[in-house]
């Protein structure tokens, strides 16, 4: 039998997984949109879209409060929210990726 995938960060809950043909993602909704979200990396990198602090703390702002709302039982989050608000997080995170990345060569072009 295959081992599954390990991912430690996550919890795996199979109620907050995406199941296709009967078998469960080896990851959660939310850390799956996280996943995809880092593949807008490139769009960063390229400047198709320009990374700033705002807009970090924009895509970031989501899945903090989707999140804390629903660990502190304010509410039930969704699985489609849950993906929603991960993938804007994880733009989040290569967008901050990119941004420190320009501001180190910017540094080190200067010497």
């Amino acid at each position: 039998m295959k081992e599954d995938i390990k991912f430690k960060f996550c919890h795996k809950m199979p109620e907050r997984s995406f199941h296709f043909k009967g078998r469960k993602f080896p990851l959660c909704a939310r850390c799956t949109g996280v996943f995809l979200g880092y593949s807008t990396l490139s769009l960063f990198h390229l400047g198709v879209i320009t990374p700033n602090l705002l807009l970090i703390t924009v895509f970031s702002l989501p899945m903090l409060i989707d999140s804390l709302t629903q660990s502190y039982g304010v509410r039930e989050s969704n699985n489609i929210l849950r993906l929603m608000t991960g993938f804007m997080f994880g733009a989040s995170q290569a967008a901050l990726i990119v941004l420190i990345g320009n501001f180190l060569v910017s540094l080190i072009s200067i010497l």
